[in-house]
Order: structure tokens, then C-alpha cells, then sequence
């Protein structure tokens, strides 16, 4: 089996979660359990556990958190899918000057994501 990667993370309200990740950015919960939602798309596998304490939100988020990076085939498209959601967007699409096109967003945990050209 190949190597793949899941990231997992920790959330305040599972069904708020999972009404973003499905609605929002079109992925689809493939497992639930107490506590615990597997979510995919495309092979991109994330996990949300329900939080047992508070998380600051200011330690979710770049620079002192961690960057989740979704590769698509039509960043536009998956920024229109956005907004359509009537989802803010933090950064809006742009060309970098590393020659990827992103644009950025927060999910409802505060957790920072850039959805990125391939």
C-alpha cells in the first residue's frame, strides 16, 4: 500500500464541521463514530475529533499553527464554490510569485487552509 497522508483535527462541533468540509469544499464524511468524522476528497483524507477542552483559535493559525494545503484542479472554481457557500474568503485568489495560484480561507475551528493550484 501506498504511503498517504490524513491529518486530523480537533473541533468544538462535529456537525459544524462536517456541514463546512461537505458543503463548503465538497468532501464527503466516509466514517462517524462517538466523537470522530473521517471526511475525504480526492484522496484527501481529513479526520475531525471532538474536542474534550477549549483550543485557542490564535494557535490554529499561521504563524504559530499549521497551514492545511488542498491541491485542486481549478482554484476559481473551488473559490466560486466558496463564495457561493457565502463563506468568507481570507485572501482571495491570487497568483504567487512562486507561481501558484491560491486562495485562502479559515474553517469554523479557526484552522487555516490555502486551496492551491496543482
Amino acid at each position: 500500500m501506498p504511503s498517504a497522508l490524513r491529518v486530523e483535527i480537533f473541533v468544538a462541533d462535529l456537525d459544524v464541521c462536517a456541514d463546512f468540509y461537505t458543503r463548503v469544499l465538497g468532501f464527503t464524511v466516509t466514517k462517524r463514530y462517538d466523537g470522530y468524522i473521517a471526511m475525504d476528497r480526492d484522496g484527501v483524507r481529513i479526520g475531525a475529533v471532538l474536542a474534550w477542552q477549549p483550543v485557542d483559535r490564535a494557535s490554529r493559525s499561521v504563524p504559530t499553527g499549521v497551514e492545511i494545503v488542498i491541491e485542486v484542479d481549478d482554484v476559481r472554481a473551488e473559490a466560486s464554490r466558496v463564495r457561493a457557500a457565502d463563506w468568507p474568503v481570507e485572501s482571495d485568489v491570487e497568483v504567487r510569485p512562486w507561481g501558484l495560484t491560491d486562495f485562502r480561507i479559515h474553517d469554523p475551528d479557526g484552522y487555516y487552509l490555502r486551496v492551491t493550484s496543482a
